[in-house]
């Protein structure tokens, strides 16, 4: 059994961050065979007894695929009205597909003010245990159309280190479209190592070259270990995986060596 998948198995509360680029189809907009096997997996951790909140990227690209347009334009009002398009596209996608699985979705629109009002965080948290405890995923991103942090500031890895944190997860798994944590970025270097374990964050940031970002999504390496700082201040764990790999989740589960662990 790898450490990966030691811990997924012992993990009972699980937050799922799906990235934009893990979503988004060769042609544009949202590649529907990847959310289709994504809820699948969650279906199959959530049958062993497993717990699981998403957290959703992927509102703008849904919103600049529903008009039809072929590439995202710069200006940020542009952006956020995308966003309010595309949010309602990505939720219809969600709901078709946990449907198939008898399973209700709900949503949260939040933004990082809203955990650092201890009123607001209350109510989130609140709201978090009763859709658990009724049986129902929550689904969460950003209010993009209201709020630039997750444009800015790393496709929701923050976001979903914040949810961890508040829910007092167990596990936070990042899916990027990539299969770990390479010493240098692996879309640029053919010798690029994974990193399978991560012990020590500080050390880890010496000796990585973590300049490597998408053209597509805005998350980075960066912000990811960034994730992996803020929920091990509360003895989380963090698996950074390649959510375009079919059933990575079930497959580490059952005890394959895929991506990256950060132990809590």
């Amino acid at each position: 059994m790898s450490k990966a998948g030691e811990i997924l198995n012992n993990s009972r509360k699980i937050v799922l961050k799906i990235g934009s680029n893990v979503l988004s189809a060769a042609e544009g907009g949202i590649d529907l065979r990847v959310v289709a096997d994504i809820v699948g997996q969650v279906d199959a951790l959530r049958k062993r007894g497993k717990q699981v909140i998403i957290v959703s990227s992927g509102a703008e690209i849904s919103g600049v695929s529903a008009i039809n347009l072929r590439s995202r334009h710069g200006d940020i009002n542009y952006k956020q009205a995308m966003c309010a398009i595309g949010q309602v596209e990505l939720m219809m996608a969600y709901k078709k597909y946990f449907t198939e699985h008898d399973t209700v979705v709900g949503q949260l629109l939040l933004t990082q003010d809203n955990f650092s009002d201890s009123n607001s965080r209350l109510h989130i948290r609140n709201t978090l245990f009763t859709l658990i405890d009724e049986g129902v995923v929550p689904i969460i991103n950003e209010n993009d159309s209201v709020s630039i942090e997750e444009m800015t500031f790393g496709d929701n890895d923050a976001l979903a280190a914040l949810t961890a944190n508040l829910w007092n997860a167990n596990l936070l798994i990042l899916l990027s479209d990539i299969d770990g944590l390479y010493d240098k970025p692996p879309k640029d270097y053919e010798n690029a190592v994974l990193i399978r374990e991560v012990g020590d964050i500080e050390e880890l940031m010496g000796r990585v070259d973590v300049s490597g970002k998408s053209s597509f999504g805005t998350g980075g390496m960066v912000s990811k270990i960034n994730a992996a700082k803020t929920v091990r201040e509360f003895g989380t764990a963090l698996l950074l995986a390649n959510g375009k790999q079919q059933n990575v989740l079930t497959d580490i589960a059952d005890g394959k060596e895929y991506g990256t662990i950060f132990p809590g």
